[in-house]
């Protein structure tokens, strides 16, 4: 796992974020845009995150400590958990001051410099999260897809911004004036509705994996395999437990055989774990399997 690598995408993506938000969250003040200024906010946020990111990934790079002996693995799933939660939070608080403005009145927002100002962002989003997505890619990293889901989505917000300020503009002067200064208010609303499932689902997916959750996928290959070999064996059974922790995936198996059977010397029962691990294709450092023998129950 090469984390050097992955760090330094991180620390060039907080750079490129710090200057997004600044640039969207002064531009939203500058043209009173909410829109704007809510994916000045959003990058904000996404800053924050990145950096939580950053450091889980020196520790990941650690393996282990004689505090923590199984490593840092747990810790990727708990950074995705609380970035959803975040960005979701951050789009029920954009819905809320959206439906505020909305019922207020609207506001006036200067749709000239507002468009070129959108247009900037959008572009500068969608240029970076097609950056990280061929470096997470590349590296199969889940803290890069969720920097470049944090990308994408403030790209499509921006998106959505310019297409509603060409909208006012067109609308300006026209018999449908009066809509115009709700029009920023409806994009905030429909850019946190559109936005908010995205998050609310890598919080509930990261969730799953903080609270061990044996994936289906995981669980389904290891009862394939075992069963194959303990028929082709002649053993009495097997029980087996799985879980996924971020770039980690941990497999326990117990094979229950009578105590009369020979197993033979330590180097074949060694073989019939590496056969074990071929059939999974689990000899990758992103997996910690562990498979044992044993004639008592008990020990299932």
């Amino acid at each position: 796992m090469d984390t050097a690598r992955e760090q330094r995408i991180l620390k060039f993506s907080i750079g490129v974020t710090v200057a997004v938000s600044a640039v969207g969250f002064i531009g939203g003040l500058l043209v009173g845009s909410q829109a704007i200024l809510f994916d000045g906010i959003y990058s904000l946020v996404d800053v924050a995150l990145t950096l939580v990111s950053l450091s889980v990934l020196r520790l990941v790079a650690r393996e282990h400590s004689p505090r923590f002996q199984y490593g840092y693995w747990h810790l990727e799933p708990m950074v995705e958990a609380l970035g959803g939660v975040i960005l979701s939070l951050a789009c029920v608080y954009a819905l809320a001051n959206a439906v505020i403005g909305l019922t207020t009145g609207g506001h006036e927002v200067k749709f000239g410099p507002a468009l070129w100002w959108a247009a900037l962002l959008s572009a500068s989003n969608l240029g970076m999260a097609a950056f990280v997505a061929q470096r997470a890619r590349r590296l199969q990293s889940a803290l890069l897809w969720l920097d470049v889901r944090g990308w994408l989505l403030g790209g499509l917000m921006s998106l959505a911004v310019v297409l509603a300020f060409v909208l006012a503009l067109v609308l300006h002067g026209g018999k449908w004036h009066h809509w115009v200064p709700y029009l920023d208010s409806i994009v905030l609303a429909l850019i946190s509705l559109a936005v908010l499932p995205v998050p609310a689902r890598s919080a509930w997916k990261a969730m799953r994996e903080v609270l061990q959750v044996a994936p289906d996928d995981l669980d389904e290959r290891v009862q394939q395999v075992m069963q194959a070999f303990v028929a082709e064996h002649g053993y009495a059974g097997f029980t087996s437990h799985v879980a996924k922790m971020g770039r980690m995936r941990f497999i326990e198996i117990h094979i229950l055989t009578s105590p009369s059977t020979p197993l033979g010397t330590v180097g074949e029962v060694d073989a019939m774990r590496d056969e074990i691990a071929v059939r999974l294709d689990a000899r990758s450092s992103t997996f910690w399997l562990t498979i044992d023998f044993t004639a008592d129950p008990a020990w299932t």
